[in-house]
C-alpha cells in the first residue's frame, strides 16, 4: 500500500496546465522509492517525436517508456518497411514493362533476401537513431508499462511516478473469428517483413490498405496473390468508382480478387500449405496474411487501475485535445482512435502541445488525409460522395480521368481519376481523390486550399508548372456538375 504522505496534483490556468509536483518522497511499506518525473510518454510511436522536444526545451523532466521496438509502427512495421518494399516492387515492375519504354530486358529475377535486406537497413537505421536519441535525452525504460494508480506506472517490477502521462501505445492487427484462424501460422503487417523467402502464393484477407499494398507488392515480386474481401468492394469506404478503378489495377496485374467473401475456415495441411474454404470453394497457398482491420494496444494498459474510459472497441476516449477522463493523462495516435495514420498523430503531438501552452489546437481542426500506396496511388482529403451524401451536404462534383493528362501519358501511367467534390452553396472544396501517377503529392495542395477555406475559383485563378499532373487541377472544375 501507498503511504499517505504523498502530495500530488496540477491546476489549469488559462487553458494551460500547471504541475504541482512537491517535494515529498513517493514510497512504499516494502521500502521501494520512486523516481518521479513531469512527464511520462508510454510509446514511441511518431507523436513521441513531436512532443519530446519542447518538452525537454521546457525543461521538463520526462520518462519514455516502450514495451517493442522506439518509433512505433511507422518506423518498423509501417511506412518506411512497406514504403521500401513498394519501391522494390515497382522497379520489378518497371523492368517487366522496359519493352514499353523501347528499353529490351532479356530477364530478371527478384532477390528476396536483398530486398528485405534493404528495407531492414533502412527501418533499422531509423530506430537506431530515434533509440540513441531517447537514451542520451531521457531516461528510457525497455520493458511493458501498466498502471498502477493515475500517477503511477509499473515497468517490470520499477515503479515512476508522473505529473502527467501520456498513452501513445498505437494498435496492432485484429484477429478475425474464422474457425482454424488459430491453428494456422498467419501473418499481420509485422510478420510478413520478417520473411526470409518470397512466398509462392500469398493469400491475403482483407481488401484495404495493409492487404491491397502488400498484394500489389508480392505480385511485382514474383508471388501469386489471392485477396478476399468480405465487403463487395475493395476500399469499401471509398466511392464505389474509385474502388472499382482499384481492382482493375491489382486484376490486371495478376491478383485474383474475391469480394463478398465469407469465409468459412482456414487450415493447414500436410505439406505446410493453407488452405482458405470460403462459399466459392477453397483456394490453397503458402503463406496466408491477415489485415482485417486494427484493434488498439489499451487492453493491457490496466487503465482501469488510473480510471481512464475506453469505447466498446477498446480505444481510449479524448476529448479535442487529445486529453481523456482523467485530466492529467493524455491519449495520442492511433489508440484514441480519432486517426489511424502517421500524420494524424503528428498531430495529434501538435494538438496536445498546444493545450500544454495555452493554445487552441483542436483535433476537429483538420482535414483528414492519406494516401493509398498502391500504384498509382490513391489520395484522399476530406469527404467522398458517401460521406457526403450520408452529411446531407449539397456538393457539385468535377472529375478528369488520368489519361487525359498529359503528364501521365508521357509517363504511360493512365490508370486512375481525378475526382473534386465542391459545396454548393459557397464555392469551397469539401473533398477530393487523386487516383493516379502523383496523387500522393498533389493531394496536399488540394488539402491546403481546403484547410485555408479557398473557393475553387482560386486554384482557376493560379498558375501552376507544365507539365505537372497539378496544373490539370484548375481545369478540373470546368466539369462540375450536380451529384448524381
Amino acid at each position: 500500500m501507498r503511504n499517505q504522505g504523498i502530495q500530488r496534483g496540477f491546476s489549469l490556468c488559462n487553458g494551460a496546465i500547471t504541475f504541482i509536483v512537491q517535494s515529498i518522497s513517493t514510497t512504499y511499506q516494502e521500502g521501494i522509492t520512486m523516481k518521479r518525473y513531469d512527464v511520462i510518454i508510454i510509446g514511441t510511436g511518431q507523436a513521441t517525436g513531436t512532443i519530446l522536444g519542447n518538452l525537454l526545451e521546457e525543461k521538463k523532466s520526462v520518462a519514455i517508456v516502450e514495451a517493442d521496438r522506439v518509433g512505433g509502427s511507422c518506423v518498423n512495421w509501417g511506412c518506411t518497411p512497406t514504403k521500401t518494399l513498394i519501391a522494390s516492387a515497382r522497379t520489378a515492375h518497371m523492368i517487366k514493362r522496359g519493352s514499353d519504354f523501347g528499353i529490351e530486358v532479356d530477364s530478371y529475377h527478384t532477390n528476396f533476401s536483398k530486398v528485405m535486406d534493404r528495407v531492414n537497413a533502412i527501418r533499422n537505421e531509423s530506430n537506431k537513431g530515434f533509440t540513441a536519441w531517447l537514451e542520451e535525452t531521457v531516461d528510457f525504460y525497455p520493458g511493458f508499462g501498466t498502471f498502477v494508480d493515475a500517477h503511477t506506472i509499473a515497468i517490470e517490477g520499477t515503479h515512476i511516478y508522473g505529473g502527467l502521462i501520456v498513452i501513445h501505445t498505437g494498435t496492432r492487427a485484429r484477429v478475425p473469428s474464422i474457425p482454424g484462424i488459430e491453428s494456422v501460422p498467419w501473418l499481420d503487417n509485422k510478420g510478413i517483413l520478417a520473411l526470409n523467402e518470397l512466398p509462392s502464393h500469398l493469400l491475403i484477407i482483407g481488401g484495404s490498405y495493409i492487404g491491397l499494398e502488400f498484394a500489389q507488392a508480392f505480385r511485382r515480386l514474383g508471388s501469386e496473390v489471392t485477396l478476399f474481401e468480405s465487403s463487395p468492394q475493395i476500399i469499401s469506404k471509398e466511392d464505389e468508382d474509385i474502388s472499382e478503378i482499384a481492382r482493375s489495377v491489382l486484376e490486371d496485374e495478376g491478383i485474383e480478387i474475391f469480394t463478398s467473401a465469407s469465409i468459412s475456415s482456414v487450415s493447414q495441411k500436410a505439406d505446410q500449405q493453407i488452405s482458405v474454404e470460403y462459399q466459392g470453394g477453397t483456394i490453397t497457398g503458402s503463406h496466408l496474411l491477415v489485415g482485417a482491420g486494427r484493434i488498439p494496444n489499451s487492453d493491457g494498459l490496466n487503465l482501469s487501475n488510473a480510471g481512464v474510459e475506453i469505447d466498446e472497441r477498446g480505444f481510449i476516449i479524448v476529448d479535442d485535445t487529445c486529453r481523456t477522463s482523467v485530466p492529467h493523462i493524455y491519449a495520442l495516435g492511433d489508440v484514441n482512435g480519432r486517426g489511424a495514420f502517421t500524420h494524424t498523430s503528428v498531430h495529434d503531438g501538435q494538438v496536445f502541445l498546444s493545450a500544454l501552452s495555452g493554445g487552441s489546437k483542436k483535433i476537429s481542426d483538420r482535414t483528414l488525409t492519406y494516401s493509398l500506396f498502391i500504384d498509382p496511388p490513391l489520395a484522399r482529403v476530406g469527404m467522398n460522395e458517401k460521406q457526403a451524401k450520408q452529411h446531407n451536404i449539397p456538393y457539385l462534383v468535377a472529375t478528369k480521368e488520368m489519361a487525359s493528362v498529359s503528364r501521365a501519358k508521357e509517363k504511360d501511367e493512365t490508370k486512375g481519376r481525378i475526382k473534386i467534390l465542391v459545396n454548393k452553396d459557397d464555392d469551397t472544396i469539401i473533398g477530393a481523390a487523386v487516383f493516379g501517377v502523383g496523387g500522393d503529392e498533389v493531394i496536399g495542395m488540394i488539402a491546403l486550399a481546403m484547410q485555408a477555406g479557398l473557393r475553387y475559383q482560386t486554384f482557376q485563378e493560379t498558375v501552376i508548372p507544365h507539365p505537372t499532373v497539378s496544373e490539370l487541377i484548375p481545369w478540373v472544375f470546368s466539369s462540375l456538375q450536380s451529384e448524381a
